[in-house]
């Protein structure tokens, strides 16, 4: 498979300038190093990590003083000193999705399960394998891709590229066609101390292939513990769709209510291929994703749909960026939020166009409902266009739920929580119903059914 380099890459909107922190060492993001790069590798992945903690060392974490970071608060964070542990979890209970029964990999506390991992019965052609599993020949190969996606020299994805001691390789051969999804299944199970893990994915999908892969963050609680404990997942895949190719691809973070959760998702698109993402976010204290698509050829699809879901004091922050460098491509893009609560959510969307992507043809729409009167939202949709014949479009809305809405469905002898219920349910459901996998589309749509009130001031 043959990826260019864009001459115009996504802008590093979270890197921070060498030169200008030399002097301004951040001691917590160092604390934080120290304990990521504790153990040691061998060969040419100690080189890579070396390399991303000399850039870390000189890095900050950002603030609201930086606009990529204005309404993402990470003081909080900075509270807490966080421990990487591991265990022996090999009796922990997570969801199973029957289609992928028997292709799942999972990963506690970033450390590879394979006691509750599954790989057996895939055709030829594709590979699904932790990276300490792989051959030395394999190996080489993944070195090929792993942290070369533009946008590692971004404080947290290079932190977690300094602490990647393994990680989840899904590798499509050229012309394979995987009809089986693939479940990736990273759990964090907090101990007694603060802990961080940091997942790392690579999917290579090479071209005239098609995968679908199902990428699931969520937490059990340790037995000894009734209360939520505060942890961090710092979270980087890096996905390469090759000519011709198409990947399927949902993310749905499900974190424990005192979590910080960090995700960054890269994507390299070549030439006439096809990639959709279906990002769902339903937990955390503090969630943010980093979801940066790069167009390498020209002809490429992208649909991107996102639904964030918070409550409570939840903050949810969605950012993504997709340059367009090609002509003829298409880029679809719909996020919503349903905010309840005290709850803030943050979106914003960036598309860029330059003079090389004439016809292409861009939408992006970021819809939200508040459920609260209390609940923000802080949206910025993003075309930035120097091609001359393109048809771009962009837009947000804010709104709540309508009264003569609720009316209607009381007056067919629904009750008042029902009918909200329903309106809810339909605004999640445009997004939840994209969702390939069947038995994954009920779990989420139970989800919102089951949810209790997200309307209390």
């Amino acid at each position: 498979m043959s990826i260019q380099v864009s001459p115009s890459p996504i802008p590093n909107s979270n890197a921070v300038s060498l030169t200008s922190t030399l002097l301004d060492r951040d001691d917590y993001l160092t604390g934080l190093l120290n304990q990521v790069t504790a153990t040691k590798t061998e060969g040419w992945l100690q080189e890579l990590r070396q390399g991303a903690a000399n850039w870390v060392h000189h890095s900050i974490i950002p603030t609201t003083r930086e606009e990529e970071w204005r309404f993402t608060d990470l003081s909080s964070l900075r509270k807490v000193q966080f421990n990487v542990e591991t265990g022996n979890f090999a009796s922990l209970q997570f969801d199973i999705l029957p289609e992928a029964a028997n292709s799942r990999l999972v990963f506690v506390n970033g450390v590879f399960a394979p006691e509750l991992s599954a790989v057996r019965d895939l055709p030829s052609g594709i590979m699904v394998s932790n990276l300490a599993g792989l051959s030395v020949v394999e190996q080489q190969g993944v070195q090929q891709y792993l942290a070369q996606a533009e946008g590692a020299q971004e404080v947290f994805t290079a932190l977690n590229t300094a602490g990647i001691t393994d990680a989840a390789v899904v590798w499509v051969k050229k012309n394979v066609v995987v009809e089986t999804p693939i479940h990736l299944v990273f759990i964090s199970v907090a101990g007694e101390s603060a802990m961080i893990s940091q997942p790392r994915c690579l999917v290579v999908a090479e071209s005239g292939s098609q995968v679908t892969l199902v990428e699931e963050y969520t937490n059990r609680q340790d037995a000894k513990s009734a209360e939520e404990r505060v942890y961090l997942t710092n979270a980087v895949t890096e996905i390469w769709v090759g000519d011709n190719a198409q990947v399927s691809h949902t993310r749905v973070e499900r974190e424990g209510a005192e979590a910080f959760h960090i995700g960054k998702t890269a994507i390299a698109q070549s030439r006439d291929s096809r990639y959709t993402c279906h990002a769902i976010t339903l937990g955390a204290k503090l969630s943010r994703h980093n979801l940066e698509i790069l167009q390498t050829g020209e002809q490429t699809e992208t649909n991107l749909n996102g639904l964030t879901m918070i409550s409570g004091k939840q903050l949810g922050d969605t950012h993504s960026a997709i340059a367009l460098n090609y002509p003829h491509s298409t880029s679809k893009q719909l996020h919503k939020c349903i905010i309840g609560d005290r709850a803030h959510a943050v979106f914003n969307g960036k598309v860029l166009v330059p003079k090389a992507a004439q016809l292409t043809d861009a939408v992006q729409l970021n819809r939200n409902l508040l459920l609260s009167s209390k609940a923000r939202v802080d949206t910025k949709p993003q075309l930035e266009i120097t091609a001359d014949n393109v048809k771009c479009a962009h837009g947000a809305t804010v709104s709540q739920l309508e009264d003569d809405e609720i009316f209607y469905l009381q007056s067919r002898g629904i009750d008042e929580n029902d009918a909200r219920k329903l309106l809810i349910n339909a605004f999640a459901a445009e997004v939840i119903n994209q969702i390939p996998v069947h038995s994954l589309r009920e779990i989420l749509l139970n989800t919102v059914n089951n949810l209790k009130s997200l309307t209390n001031d």
